[in-house]
């Protein structure tokens, strides 16, 4: 149980230190959900 508490954090903070900011996260998470809904409409 301890372990995966662990890992959930240092996972967090990994992504956390990638995006720098939380607005910097919703930008990517936006980035993704754009990609995902570009990649769906080509495979209609």
């Amino acid at each position: 149980m301890n372990r995966i508490i662990g890992l959930t954090i240092a996972a967090a903070a990994l992504l956390l230190a990638g995006c720098n900011t939380i607005s910097g996260m919703g930008k990517d998470v936006s980035s993704v959900g754009h990609t995902v809904s570009k990649t769906a409409d080509k495979h209609k």
